[in-house]
């Protein structure tokens, strides 16, 4: 694949005849997206915010990005992942590491943070925290508020860790691995979580980006996709102060099998919220008191 990459770009002269060809090329791959990818990977190769390419579209392209450009637009054809390739992800407004061992922080998760962020809190639990996204975030614009993060994998931790220096947020987070509460220990007033979701029979569907390059293990707890659900509210009592909010990431047909989990684990003012594009999204509830 990287030899017809390399074809496809030829002898392109500068950076707007390759970003054309190189759309070209992954609109051919089946590739949905190709012309916002190819910038992505343009971007990373020069060492650029996507954001200014417009202006160094006419710079000329030298025999080794466009030899690096190539690799990259073969390894996008593959299907993996832009945020793997580059290995950051942009999340509310700030720049995350990302790699196989975590999920791929999307847009639609900044609905959680955004009702994260709606009331206030001093202490915050993220349960599967994997890049550390929305603790994070939450962190990062709550100054005075201590987070703990916990997840099962060692490796997504490391990730974690490292976004956490990378924001200096290192002294206000706690991460540490852990199966959902058994290493946790207090109450918090906010506790949030995207945790894997995606029913069994649901994994053949899924995107190849997905399915075949993020750790299934954050993906899906097979069966009905409900058993985290399940998990977190049978242990969330003793961990949520009173009046404390717990937020949790759904698929968009999981809002009334959630919310009802969280009913009858005594949670009041359970409600089902959307995100930008009107699906089920978040189910908020809070603790009695």
């Amino acid at each position: 694949m990287t030899a017809a990459a390399r074809a496809a770009l030829g002898e392109a002269p500068h950076v707007d005849a390759a970003l054309r060809a190189g759309r070209a090329f992954l609109e051919a791959q089946g590739i949905e997206g190709a012309a916002r990818d190819a910038r992505r990977l343009m971007a990373h190769v020069l060492g650029l915010s996507p954001d200014r390419m417009t202006l160094h579209l006419a710079d000329p392209l030298g025999a080794e990005p466009r030899a690096g450009f190539a690799d990259l637009l073969a390894r996008r054809a593959a299907h993996e992942p832009v945020a793997q390739i580059t290995g950051r992800r942009e999340f509310w407004g700030r720049s995350f590491r990302v790699t196989r061992a975590t999920l791929d922080p999307r847009p639609e998760t900044e609905t959680l943070v955004e009702q994260a962020l709606a009331a206030p809190f001093a202490r915050v639990l993220d349960l599967g925290t994997g890049t550390g996204c929305i603790l994070l975030s939450c962190l990062a614009e709550r100054r005075a508020a201590q987070g703990v993060g916990v997840d099962l994998s060692p490796e997504a931790l490391a990730v974690a860790r490292a976004n956490a220096a990378d924001l200096g947020l290192t002294a206000r987070v706690d991460l540490r691995c852990s199966d959902w509460f058994a290493a946790v220990e207090g109450r918090f007033d906010l506790i949030v979580s995207n945790p894997p979701y995606i029913a069994a029979d649901e994994m053949a569907a899924l995107a190849p980006e997905v399915r075949d390059w993020e750790p299934h293990l954050a993906l899906s707890p097979g069966g009905d996709g409900l058993a985290a659900y399940r998990a977190i509210l049978s242990g969330v009592g003793p961990h949520l102060a009173p009046g404390g909010r717990l937020l949790l990431e759904i698929g968009w047909q999981q809002g009334a099998a959630v919310a009802a989990l969280a009913q009858a684990a005594g949670l009041r003012d359970v409600r089902v919220l959307p995100d930008l594009d009107g699906r089920d999204r978040v189910v908020a509830a809070q603790a009695p008191g």
